[in-house]
């Protein structure tokens, strides 16, 4: 999804792709320095997020962007584009930064903190879901009648 945009940027140190697609062996034809890793089970993705400097999300179609939250709770800041997705998860917080230029939204998340990113992946966990959910409840007022209506 627009990960041309991600590869042809100039960018410092290296970059590295992760996940298969029909479109793949084109990729790598056209990017050869690029470090390929694969398909990774969870345990070897956090050991990706843990080595890299930032997350680059160059979808403009995503409607949610959950592998943002994976990346965040892993400390790495986001850079993206400012499309639904990353504006849901994003928002306004500082724990990643939307831009039209990638290349400017890539450079300036290399500023952020990795606990601000960790901090604002929180927010969307199981505990504050359910809390966010529990303060929206209601308690309802049920009257029950005695009497009794003929059929």
């Amino acid at each position: 999804k627009n990960i041309n945009a991600f590869l042809e940027i100039d960018l410092p140190g290296s970059k590295w792709v992760v996940g298969d697609g029909p479109a793949l062996k084109e990729i790598k034809e056209k990017y050869p320095l690029v470090n390929y890793l694969g398909v990774l089970n969870q345990y070897q993705l956090a050991e990706v997020y843990a080595a890299a400097d930032v997350f680059v999300f160059p979808s403009k179609t995503d409607t949610f962007g959950l592998v943002l939250l994976e990346a965040m709770a892993c400390g790495l800041p986001v850079a993206a584009y400012p499309v639904t997705g990353p504006i849901d998860v994003l928002g306004d917080s500082k724990a990643g930064v939307m831009h039209e230029d990638l290349k400017t939204a890539c450079m300036e998340a290399l500023r952020i903190p990795r606990e601000v990113a960790r901090a604002h992946a929180e927010k969307f966990s199981w505990k504050a879901a359910s809390e966010q959910f529990a303060n929206h409840l209601k308690p309802v007022r049920v009257h029950v009648s005695t009497q009794t209506v003929p059929a």
